[in-house]
């Protein structure tokens, strides 16, 4: 599977995740990268790199984030559609679009076809009883 969705052009949730992520890093890099032409030992310029990059990153990379945002809604969204069509299989409805149960497969029995067990039904509760 590829990492770019088919209907929009745009980089998957995967690739969008991974951009994120290196811009963030890349962002630490650099912070702590002057801080030690600075003079300031590593550590703490790795430390300082950390607390400085998540404020520079909510400003700088305003667009990876929304894009980002988009690309874990396409995501839930699926997941959301595949989920709910995973339930109606299990449940054995026929899902939402589809043909009905009959013209698919001819050969199997509609599920409102009596089976000879009693039904709740008045006029099949009366039909029953004649057959007593």
């Amino acid at each position: 599977m590829s990492s770019r969705t088919p209907t929009t052009g745009q980089p998957g949730l995967a690739a969008t995740v991974g951009l994120y992520t290196g811009a963030r890093v890349a962002l630490v890099a650099v912070v702590a990268a002057l801080l030690l032409l600075a003079g300031v030992p590593m550590l703490i310029a790795l430390l300082v790199a950390l607390i400085v990059a998540l404020p520079l990153s909510m400003v700088l990379f305003r667009g990876l984030r929304s894009r980002l945002d988009g690309a874990l809604h396409v995501a839930r969204e699926r997941r959301a559609q595949e989920r709910e069509a995973l339930r109606a299989r299990l449940r054995g409805d026929v899902p939402a679009g589809a043909e009905h149960a009959d013209t698919e497969h001819p050969d199997t029995e509609h599920p409102d076809a009596s089976d000879g067990a009693a039904s709740d039904e008045p006029a099949d509760r009366e039909a029953d009883r004649g057959q007593h």
